[in-house]
Order: C-alpha cells, then sequence, then structure tokens
C-alpha cells in the first residue's frame, strides 16, 4: 500500500473515546492551533527581575496624562503600581498606632518577636511597619525593628509575632541581651488584612486561618475580605486607579500624588458624600464615565449620605458623573442604585460596548446609560446562566465569552452558547468549589480566548483551556497563570505565576520558545487512534515521512520526538511501540509495528540535554505514513 498522507482535523476533541475521534488530535499540552494546523506555543520570561509578595490575583493597565503606561497588581497581601523596573507598593493604610501602644519580646536563640498591641487586628499574612523602636539590648536592634514586618501567626486579639531580620531580609537570632521591649516610642503602621489564596463558602468550619484570632473548633465566622479569597477589581477613573478587594473597602490611588503614596479610601477623598464603605467589584461605566460599586453597602436611608458598612451582594450603586467622590442621590447629581432581582448575590461584572454586564448567581442583567432623571437602565438579559467566578468572562472581538458551571457562553447582543470539544474533559475533572480563582484571558494575535482552572484534585490552578474564536477549535494544557494581560497597553501578554525559584513574579508571554530560559517540556500533541478498513484487518506500520516546520531560536539542533502507539481492541491500554527523535533534515522514521489501531504523538524530546531542547519551535504540517494490511486474526 502506498504512502498515506494524514491531516488531522484541527482541534483537540476529547467529548467522545479514543477511537471515535478517528481523524483527528485527541490530546495536547502547550500547543496551539493556528489554520487548522497545531504548533507549540510561544515561550515566557520574567517580565522584570523583581518579584512581589502573594499570590497575583489581578492585572490592570492604563496609560497617564503623560503618556506612561502603568500597571496595577493586586496580590493577596498587596497592592501595587508596577512602572519601569520596580514595583511600587501602595496598599492602603487601615490603622496606625499612637507611639508607645506596641512593644516587642523576644526569647534567646530564637528569631520569632512576639508583640503586643491590643486589638491590633491583624491576621496571617499581613503586613505592618515599625518605627520609632529601640534595639532590645542585644542582636535585636532598632534596624532590625524599625521596618516592614508580615505577621507570622497571630495567638490573640493582642499579640501577634513576627519573624526578626536584618535589612537584607537575613533572620536574626536574639541573645540573652535582648531584654528590653523596644522602647515607649513605637508606632505600628498596618496595611489592609490581606486575604487567603484558597475559597470559602460563606461561613462556619474552615473560614479563616486555621490558627487564627479567637477560633475554636467547630466555631462559626461571618466572611468578610480578611478571610475569603483575596480578589481584585481595578479600572482608571482619568489616569488614576480604582480598586476593590472583593468583600472590601473601595480605594482610590491619585496619580498626581507619585508612584510611592498610597491609595485611601475612596470615602475619604476631599468631598467625598455618601460614597460606598464596601463593595465586591467596581467597574467605571464606559463614555459616561460614572464609578459602579456591585454588590455595594446601601445608604442608611433614601435621604441619607452615610452607608450601612454591610453589603447587599445585589445592590449596584453607581456615583456622579465624572465625579467618583459625589455618591447622594439628589436632584442635581446622577448618582443612584439599583437592585438585580434574580439570584442571592453578584458573581461579576464586565464592561462591555455600550453596557455594562452583570452576572448573579442566577442571570445575566445589562446596565445601560439611559440619561436622566433614572442614569441606567437594568434589563435581564437571560435568567439561567450565571458566571463560575468574578473573572471568569472577558471580551474578545467576536463579543463577551464567559464560563458557567455547566459550559462556555457568548454574549453578542445576545447569549448562545460556545459548542465544546472537550466539555465532558474539562468539567468532568474540575474543581467548582475553588471556582471564584478561575481566570479568563485573552490573547488576541491567536484569536484565542482562554480560563485557567483547578482541576478535581487541586485547589491550586493548574490547567488552562483555549478556544479559538475565529477557526473554533479547542485545545487543552497544564498551566499554571492565577491573572493575565493580554497585549494593548503593553507590548506582550503579560500573566502572574511562580518561577523555578518559588518566587510570584509577571512573565511575558509569547515572546522566545522557552520556560524563562529553561526549556519547555511535555510539549505534546496526539491523534486520536485510526486504523484499516475499520479494524477488519491489522496494519503494519513501516515508515513515516515527516512534515515539520522548525520555527525556533535553537538553530539546526531543534529535534522532537515522534511517538507511535497501538493497540488491538478500543478497551485495551495504548501501548508505546516505538520513540523516535528527528530534526529538519530527517528525511524519514523507520517502524515496525503491528496492531489494529495506532496513534501517533508528537513531542518534546525531554531525555536530550538542555542544550539541544533550548529553543525548540515547531509546526506540523501533513504526516505521511507507510501503511499495509497485515492480515486478520
Amino acid at each position: 500500500m502506498p504512502l498515506q498522507k494524514f491531516i488531522f482535523n484541527p482541534g483537540i476533541n476529547k467529548e467522545g473515546t479514543d477511537y471515535t475521534a478517528e481523524g483527528g488530535w485527541f490530546d495536547g499540552n502547550l500547543v496551539r492551533f493556528r489554520k487548522g494546523l497545531p504548533e507549540k506555543i510561544g515561550g515566557w520570561q520574567k517580565y522584570i527581575q523583581a518579584s512581589y509578595e502573594g499570590t497575583g490575583r489581578k492585572l490592570f493597565g492604563w496609560v497617564d496624562l503623560d503618556g506612561t503606561r502603568l500597571l496595577g497588581l493586586g496580590t493577596r497581601s498587596k497592592l501595587y503600581i508596577q512602572e519601569g523596573s520596580s514595583y511600587n507598593d501602595i496598599t492602603p493604610i487601615r490603622a496606625t498606632t499612637s507611639a508607645g501602644d506596641v512593644t516587642f519580646a523576644a526569647t534567646d536563640g530564637s528569631s520569632t518577636l512576639t508583640v503586643t498591641d491590643a486589638g491590633h487586628g491583624a491576621v496571617n499574612g499581613d503586613f505592618v511597619t515599625f518605627s520609632g523602636a529601640a534595639s532590645l539590648g542585644g542582636n535585636v536592634t532598632a534596624a532590625v525593628l524599625n521596618q516592614e514586618y508580615e505577621v507570622l501567626t497571630v495567638p490573640t486579639a493582642n499579640t501577634f509575632t513576627i519573624t526578626a531580620k536584618d535589612t537584607d531580609s537575613v533572620a536574626v537570632t536574639a541573645n540573652s541581651s535582648d531584654s528590653g521591649n523596644g522602647g515607649g516610642s513605637i508606632v505600628g503602621t498596618y496595611q489592609i488584612n490581606s486575604g487567603l489564596d484558597v475559597f470559602v463558602d460563606g461561613t462556619g468550619w474552615g473560614v479563616g486561618p486555621w490558627d487564627g484570632t479567637n477560633t475554636t473548633w467547630g466555631s462559626t465566622t461571618s466572611l468578610g475580605d480578611a478571610n475569603q479569597l483575596r480578589l481584585w477589581s481595578m479600572d482608571n477613573f482619568g489616569e488614576d486607579l480604582i480598586s476593590c478587594p472583593r468583600a472590601g473597602s473601595i480605594y482610590y490611588w491619585d496619580k498626581t500624588n507619585g508612584l510611592n503614596t498610597r491609595a485611601v479610601a475612596l470615602s475619604s477623598l476631599s468631598g467625598a458624600n455618601g460614597a460606598p464603605t464596601k463593595g465586591l467589584q467596581v467597574i467605571v461605566s464606559d463614555v459616561d464615565r460614572h464609578v459602579l460599586v456591585l454588590g455595594a453597602d446601601p445608604l442608611t436611608d433614601v435621604a441619607g449620605t452615610t452607608r450601612t458598612g454591610t453589603i447587599d451582594p445585589l445592590l449596584v450603586a453607581f456615583s456622579d458623573q465624572e465625579n467618583a467622590a459625589e455618591w447622594e442621590p439628589r436632584a442635581d447629581t446622577t448618582a443612584g442604585s439599583l437592585r438585580c432581582s434574580a439570584g442571592s448575590e453578584i458573581i461579576g461584572g464586565l464592561r462591555a460596548r455600550q453596557e455594562t454586564l452583570i452576572w448573579t448567581d442566577a442571570a445575566l442583567y445589562s446596565l445601560q446609560f439611559i440619561g436622566t432623571p433614572l442614569t441606567f437602565g437594568l434589563n435581564l438579559v437571560n435568567e439561567g446562566v450565571s458566571l463560575m467566578g468574578p473573572n471568569a468572562a472577558i471580551n474578545t472581538p467576536s463579543g463577551v465569552h464567559w464560563m458557567d458551571k455547566k459550559g462556555f457562553y457568548m454574549y453578542n447582543g445576545g447569549v448562545s452558547v460556545v459548542p465544546c470539544s472537550v466539555h465532558s474533559y474539562v468539567f468532568s475533572d474540575i474543581n467548582e468549589g475553588q471556582a471564584f480563582q478561575f481566570f479568563a484571558f485573552l490573547n488576541k494575535q491567536f484569536n484565542e480566548v482562554g480560563w485557567f482552572y483547578c482541576s478535581a484534585d487541586s485547589n491550586v490552578i493548574d490547567r488552562y483551556v483555549v478556544y479559538n474564536y475565529l477557526e473554533q477549535t479547542w485545545n487543552i494544557g497544564q498551566l499554571s497563570r492565577t491573572a493575565w494581560l493580554d497585549e494593548g497597553i503593553v507590548a506582550f501578554p503579560r500573566a502572574s505565576g511562580v518561577n523555578s525559584d518559588s518566587n510570584n513574579c509577571l512573565f511575558q508571554h509569547e515572546t522566545g520558545n522557552d520556560d524563562d530560559g529553561s526549556p519547555m517540556d511535555n510539549v505534546f500533541i496526539e491523534s486520536a487512534d485510526f486504523d484499516i478498513g475499520d479494524g477488519e484487518e491489522f496494519q503494519f506500520i513501516r515508515r513515516m515521512i515527516p512534515d515539520v516546520k522548525f520555527n525556533g531560536t535553537g538553530g539546526s539542533d531543534q529535534a522532537i520526538n515522534v511517538v507511535l502507539k497501538a493497540r488491538n481492541f478500543p478497551g485495551s491500554t495504548l501501548t508505546t511501540d516505538q520513540t523516535t527523535s528527528f530534526t529538519a533534515t530527517t528525511t524519514k522514521v523507520d517502524m515496525r509495528a503491528r496492531a489494529r489501531q495506532a496513534a501517533v504523538r508528537f513531542e518534546s524530546d525531554d531525555d536530550a540535554s538542555a542544550a539541544i531542547r533550548l529553543g525548540v519551535g515547531f509546526r506540523l504540517g501533513a504526516t505521511r505514513l507507510d501503511l499495509q494490511a497485515n492480515g486478520r486474526r
């Protein structure tokens, strides 16, 4: 039998079995489809060398009036502005003590210090800066004490512990001379409470840290911004930044005050009137420029200017037009509020074309500017759809795409289901309990929209699923990224993750072919099973003529493996018959396999030396296989 050309159908199809997907691709990792053909995705490298504190959960880019590109970064414990080669800490301050309220106690031979401050309000992972402290008498000097510290544990409501360190962050061990308390001039400046790295649902078991303050076995805790997954929302108001940790306060950062100044509560702005003190999400509406707070705390009464301090999870509050400080609904303002009627809480919102989409846990609404006297109209678009998590929706050139608990959807004036060839693979192995971590991303250079999510056995993001909205193909893979910002304000996509040194950092994607200077391993794409005559006869595979374009930066040494797998029955295990490495100059790969069904897999040569594995990029074409019938059994 002559050589047979195989051009497998584009996209990963895992809705059936390996056999029913014949003619297509069945599995893959770190591979995309472009113009119908599979290729290795682009590499990534650290955007800047600096690292930051806490898991990155939100990236937001904008340009100030001077043309400077700014990047807002919200993490589990901090709020940053990245500009140039550094992260500027603008985390708001929640409390500053009076001089002498704070004291220290050290133990000989230990680097752990106990800090006493009555009613400090700190939780594990908080950051506090001390000033005015004197030496404890030995190794724990004034220079050691007068700096920023992370709270280690919180034994009581009046004490917490820290690890003593020098100015290079090297631990300092106290000696017998460290018997002082730091003096009577110590001031503690507390940043806002940090949040959690995992999602907890409501109150009760598991809420808050294991060794949190005043918690007992089986006790319940009211859910707030400090004891749930820390998620940030951000938007720019002109050149300034408005941000909100979910279920926390709304903060305003004024660019004119400088990169090193901290964000302050919106309600503390000069002229602030009736501003919400808490919310689930903040958005600035398109064109009309109202600040929207989803899940705001309501006014104490219709004519009031004070807020209750308790979130109404279905309330949408909006400021006066072009005025982020004015929130009192009067005849001479356009401020006000509306309430969603379907569901129990707002999950998330997204600014779209001339409207703001708002998802509750039971419906999708469209908020549109209609002018005076009502300002906004809130229309029910679809009841019965929701949103997997606050960050699971994103704008694309073809419309808004989002992930719900049972599928993928698109909105372009109306709601439609996006057919998915990996639906069962994704939703049968997914941790819905961590859905608020899931993150939608856009990579418009390749017409892709995707979602980072947690598999069933993982409490952290470990997988992704991607949809090419022009070619309508799907691909899957394993990669941990907790926030993403597509190119536009920035030159390349940026994403938050952890590097090989376990430091939190930003990666610049679609650059080069490698994993931050190391080879990108476990890259593969595998076909579904194929046979001869519907498996009535055995097939004997003698050779393969590869059609692969090596397009990486590694030169002529670039190589990948081709793996031939075989089995005789669909229920049998697919076993590897042969693995062969080949390069751009390889004309053919000799094989020798006999089976009813076979599959071919192209993968990175992970056993080769690092020098050879660096800079490898490839794009597959039409694979030709020498197949012939080899009798029946």
